[in-house]
């Protein structure tokens, strides 16, 4: 090649990317190693032989003796989940001290016949998956003759007895395994506290081929492969024909789709990756033919690049949502591997600015990147993507794109006892978890990123991540236990040699431009940073405006009553505490006013779909002082007076003291301490603003109420905003802020441990220690009417129930309609039922796994021919509460 060409090409590279200096990288590579550290340890020192560590409050989680979270807890089966998790983590960053000490633990410590009932996925993808990557480690350490060799296929063994113990979950007539197994009685019989299922995930069925046939070869014994193939194989036989898609949800009985939608994130991801990975552990060219049928699909279908948006299987065109899930972040990684980068590159990069905006993923954000569900579980989807796309690509883009993961990770998310994730990506608030995928696949991934292959012990390309990132060695392929396993392929099916084309590429002859990766990037970042509509207008329900709008009701309001009285809606006090407005159509006083009461109604159920998709998000009480250091952020509800601190650059930030009288009713007798600082008050016995009024006159900078119902926490309760006492509140001008029981508690603890504590109140959380004014807008989901309405079916009576447990210290304007469960027969001239419950207002985005054992109550069946509207206008809330639902489920 002439020179000067050489000169142009190294150029471009020099004007594209800048490349990362070795010592740049081994300085990141060593930040890798400390955060590893910094949460290995902390879990080994406080939680084990817990499952998981709870990283706020520093023990272990252990099942049954912390209030159950729903099937996220199915996860958890006392087998020292997190240890098990990380064996093969611990070699790969060169810790085989540490290594062989948890192996040896695990032998000795962990018990696999517990009487407990745990998923199939999860137990599949990190324990089995677990012990075998740490089986593998163990024999290449062996075999180099330095470490481990005492060992004797111990861990192999754990990994077989596991094996069989999930084996019964496939007893069914599908081959399709039960969602959930009892590891000391299977499935059969009361004991088993299962086996009653009907339906699971295509994921969940589809994601047990790497483990299991690695277990297969391993140890000689065909049966787990061959069940794993054969709940493949009737998966495959069930997409439909005609797009090549497969659902989200299968009875494991009769093979039916439950939930026909489908695309690559939560519920499905999982199956897809193991199709292509199969491939390249087995070498059986059968997967590669299916995972091509289906990639062929996806690309015509669901990839509408950037965006991975989900469809109908028997109507592709028609999309099924208008939001991403944060699961499908893994699949420019597998697109990688296909070697299909482009598309790669451009759903990368929209999933970047999407992290640079919220600081993470938010667990779910729509097609215009607001936020959809404001939660982030530490998933590391996103740094395997941006580790396969640096291996492609050699672009230093992507060590950028690590720096700013580890960066956020540190700043936002590190706390004294680990890494904590975040409730709300909004706010910087926490949740007390530090799942155990977080020590298994993101801190491997992100040393892969940084480090030289010289920094390796071992060549990584001999072996195939699993979905939990575990080490599988690519000789399985060559075993001698790998004659082919009867299938339900027909002889008259012949491969398709077309499909073998860009197949698992040589990724280092990929790119000889470096100037193309940022050519597809570019107008990405532009489409992204320009994507922060206003929520639209509120629209009027019918032809007129009603005299009173349902946004704007407060039940404490004298005026609204009269108004609601002459539309001929009354209030009934139920026993419970619950207020029912009934609206009568015959005792409005007019004709006009009597149609202003059904619309005032219609209007109240229309805000519940908006108030699933516009929400106020929270605000944050985050710890600033020793040892703390803005590490500890606590997820607060607001106020609807006072200082508005969604408007305050710097938030307001003083020490903490408990005000006495501790309810704040009357004036407060500790002024002196109270003045100057941020008084903490109790819930109850009073008004919220009379609360506000008595702390402010003691000369309080600002006030937090913590819940009097013991054992409340954001994690099982929904946030709501603290309302006036009906006359003007202008003269508050404090900031307060409500935190339930749980997060309350961890404040008056530390209060008593350190007995000064400083806090920052603000509408989401700084950098530690420092205030940091936003020079920039994020792209939050906004609430215009912070409510949450479910409404039901109309009938001839309009019926709102208002939950007054709390009456003066809870607006009514600002709860949640669920379905009213009257069961009397209501009168002729009366029309259609809506519940509304007082604090109820916490966006959907925030309710976490735990909203699975919530029961949900269903609408009366009414053939009203009014209703169809609202139901219809509806539909896609349920879908997307039932979608994440099945997401929990699924998670990785």
């Amino acid at each position: 090649m002439p020179p000067v060409l050489l000169l142009m090409l190294y150029g471009a590279f020099c004007s594209f990317g800048k490349a990362m200096l070795r010592e740049e990288k081994n300085k990141l590579r060593n930040q890798v190693v400390e955060m590893f550290d910094h949460a290995y340890q902390n879990y080994m020192d406080h939680a084990y032989p817990a499952d998981e560590l709870m990283p706020l409050t520093c023990r272990g989680r252990v099942r049954g003796l912390e209030p159950s979270r729903g099937d996220v807890d199915d996860a958890l089966g006392k087998f020292s989940l997190t240890l098990i998790d990380t064996l093969d983590t611990l070699v790969l960053l060169n810790k085989t001290t540490e290594f062989e000490a948890a192996v040896r633990r695990v032998l000795s410590d962990v018990r696999l016949d517990n009487d407990i009932v745990v998923s199939v996925f999860e137990t599949n993808i990190r324990v089995l998956g677990g012990l075998l990557g740490g089986h593998s480690m163990a024999v290449m350490l062996k075999e180099g003759r330095q470490h481990m060799q005492w060992y004797q296929d111990e861990l192999l063994n754990m990994a077989k007895d596991l094996g069989l113990r999930l084996l019964p979950a496939f007893n069914t007539s599908s081959g399709l395994p039960y969602p959930r197994v009892n590891l000391k009685h299977g499935v059969r019989g009361p004991e088993t506290r299962t086996g009653t299922e009907t339906d699971t995930c295509t994921a969940c069925a589809g994601t047990m081929i790497l483990e299991f046939a690695a277990l297969s070869r391993f140890t000689g014994d065909p049966v787990f492969e061959e069940h794993a193939r054969r709940a493949l194989d009737f998966l495959w036989e069930k997409r439909q024909r005609n797009s090549n898609l497969v659902g989200t949800t299968i009875n494991i009985h009769s093979g039916e789709w439950v939930r026909r939608d489908s695309g690559v994130g939560a519920g499905i991801d999982s199956y897809y990756e193991y199709l292509l990975k199969a491939y390249v552990l087995l070498g059986d060219d059968e997967f590669l033919q299916r995972f091509n049928t289906h990639y062929a699909s996806i690309m015509k279908y669901i990839s509408q690049p950037p965006l991975l948006l989900d469809v109908h299987i028997h109507k592709p065109l028609l999309p099924a949502r208008t939001w991403m899930d944060s699961l499908l972040a893994f699949f420019p990684g597998l697109q990688v591997l296909k070697g299909d980068i482009r598309p790669a590159i451009e759903t990368h990069e929209m999933l970047y600015q999407v992290t640079k905006k919220h600081n993470f993923l938010p667990e779910a954000f729509t097609t215009d990147f607001r936020v959809h569900w404001a939660q982030h579980p530490l998933r590391p989807e996103f740094a395997e993507s941006t580790y396969f796309l640096y291996k492609a690509t050699g672009d230093p883009y992507y060590l950028e794109a690590g720096r700013t993961i580890l960066d956020n990770l540190n700043r936002f998310a590190r706390v004294p006892c680990g890494f904590a994730a975040m409730k709300d990506v909004r706010t910087g608030s926490h949740e007390d978890r530090m799942d155990s995928f977080f020590l298994a696949e993101m801190f491997k991934y992100l040393f892969l990123l940084f480090a030289e292959t010289d920094d390796l012990p071992f060549d990584v390309e001999d072996y195939v991540f699993t979905t939990e990132a575990h080490l599988l060695p690519l000789s399985l392929s060559t075993s001698p236990y790998s004659s082919p396993i009867a299938s339900n392929r027909t002889t008259d099916e012949e491969l398709d040699d077309s499909n073998f084309d860009w197949t698992c590429p040589n990724t280092r002859l990929l790119f000889p431009d470096p100037a193309f990766p940022r050519n597809l990037r570019e107008p990405i970042r532009g489409v992204v940073d320009n994507s922060c509509p206003r929520p639209a207008p509120y629209r009027e329900p019918g032809m007129g405006r009603p005299p009173l709008r349902a946004q704007d009701f407060m039940a404490n309001n004298p005026e609204h009553l009269e108004l609601l009285r002459r539309m001929g809606v009354s209030l009934i006090h139920l026993k419970d505490g619950r207020v029912q407005l009934v609206q009568h159509a015959t005792q409005a006083v007019s004709a006009v006013a009597a149609e202003d009461g059904v619309r005032f109604m219609q209007e109240m159920m229309e805000l519940s779909s908006q108030q699933q998709k516009e929400q106020l998000p929270p605000r944050a009480i985050q710890i600033v002082s020793h040892p703390f250091f803005g590490r500890v952020v606590l997820t607060a509800g607001p106020a609807q007076f006072g200082t508005d601190l969604s408007k305050s650059a710097t938030g307001v930030r003083g020490f903490v003291t408990v005000a006495e009288p501790y309810r704040g009713c009357s004036e407060i007798t500790n002024a002196e301490y109270v003045q100057g600082h941020i008084a903490l008050l109790q819930r109850g016995q009073c008004m919220f603003a009379e609360k506000a009024r008595h702390i402010q006159k003691a000369g309080a900078i600002g006030g937090i109420v913590i819940d009097d119902n013991e054992g409340s926490s954001s994690d099982t309760a929904p946030l709501f905003q603290m309302a006036g006492d009906g006359r003007s509140t202008d003269d508050i001008t404090l900031p307060l802020l409500f935190l339930f029981h749980k997060e309350g508690n961890i404040l008056l603890e530390a209060l008593k441990e350190y007995r000064e504590v400083e806090v920052l109140l603000s509408d989401k959380a700084r950098d530690r220690g420092v205030d940091v004014q936003e020079a920039e807008e994020d792209c939050q989901t906004e609430a215009t009417t912070p409510t949450s309405f479910e409404p039901v079916s109309q009938s001839q009576i309009s019926t709102v129930e208002l939950d007054e447990s709390a009456a003066e210290e809870v607006s009514p304007a600002r709860e949640e309609i669920s379905p009213a469960t009257t069961a009397e027969e209501a009168p002729q001239e009366e029309v259609s039922p809506v519940e509304q419950q007082a604090d109820s207002a916490q966006p959907k985005e925030e309710r976490d796994e735990k909203r699975d054992s919530e029961e949900t109550k269903e609408p009366r069946d009414d053939t009203d021919s009014n209703s169809q509207s609202v139901d219809e206008m509806l539909a896609d809330w349920r879908e997307d509460l039932e979608a994440f639902r099945q997401m929990e489920k699924d998670e990785l």
